[in-house]
C-alpha cells in the first residue's frame, strides 16, 4: 500500500513538472520567424530596337505584326516581332472548348515566340487584315482587327476571326500593348460589319 502510495506521488510529479515546462515554453517570447531577403529582381528585358517604318502609324504597326508571323514554314524574325511590343504586353487568345466552355489564355510575348516557332518550323502560315475598324484618342487606339489565315497564299482561309488590338503612343513610336483575340467557329459567325473597313 505504502509502496503504491509512493509511486503514485512519483507520478503526479512527473506530470507537474511536465505541465509546469509547457506553460513556461507556452510564455516564452517567441522570437519572429526568420524570413530570407527577398531576390532582387530582374529589370524586364529592353525590346530590339524597332525599324521606324514599323512603328510610325497605328496602320504600319499592324501591318508589321501580320507581317512578321506571316511566311512559308521557317523561322521568324522574332526580333523585329518582339520591338514591336511595349514593357509587359499581353497576348491573350479566346476560345470554345469541345463542351463550349469559354477559354482564354495570357501570354508574354516571349511565351507566343517560343510556342509558335515549332508549329512555324513546319508548317506556312499567312495571316492577312481583311477589315480594320479603329478608335483613337490623344496617345491611346484600339483597332478591331479581323483576318484571314491561311497555310500558303492563294488557299482558301482555314481561319479567320477579331484580333483586338491596344496600342500606345509615347510621343516617338506606336506601341502594341494588347493582342486578344478569337477565331470564327460554327454557329458563332463573325458579323458583317468586321467584314467591312469602318467609315
Amino acid at each position: 500500500m505504502k509502496r503504491c502510495a509512493a509511486l503514485g506521488v512519483v507520478v503526479l510529479t512527473l506530470l507537474m513538472g511536465i505541465s509546469a515546462i509547457a506553460r513556461a515554453q507556452a510564455q516564452a517570447p517567441q522570437s519572429a520567424p526568420q524570413s530570407s531577403p527577398a531576390a532582387p529582381q530582374a529589370a524586364p528585358p529592353v525590346p530590339p530596337q524597332a525599324q521606324a517604318k514599323d512603328v510610325d502609324s497605328v496602320e504600319h504597326i499592324l501591318a508589321a505584326v501580320y507581317d512578321v508571323i506571316s511566311g512559308p514554314a521557317g523561322p521568324r524574325d522574332w526580333d523585329r516581332f518582339h520591338s514591336l511590343f511595349f514593357t509587359g504586353a499581353r497576348l491573350i487568345p479566346s476560345w470554345r472548348d469541345d463542351k463550349g466552355n469559354i477559354k482564354s489564355k495570357d501570354m508574354t510575348p516571349d511565351d507566343y515566340a517560343k510556342g509558335a516557332a515549332a508549329y512555324f518550323t513546319k508548317e506556312g502560315f499567312f495571316e492577312v487584315s481583311i477589315a480594320n475598324r479603329v478608335e483613337s484618342w490623344d496617345h491611346m487606339a484600339e483597332v478591331w482587327s479581323t483576318y484571314e489565315s491561311r497555310h500558303a497564299k492563294g488557299e482558301q482561309p482555314f481561319a479567320r476571326g477579331v484580333n483586338s488590338f491596344q496600342l500606345f503612343f509615347d510621343g516617338t513610336r506606336w506601341w502594341i500593348v494588347t493582342i486578344y483575340w478569337e477565331d470564327e467557329t460554327p454557329g458563332h459567325s463573325l458579323p458583317e460589319k468586321y467584314l467591312t473597313e469602318s467609315k
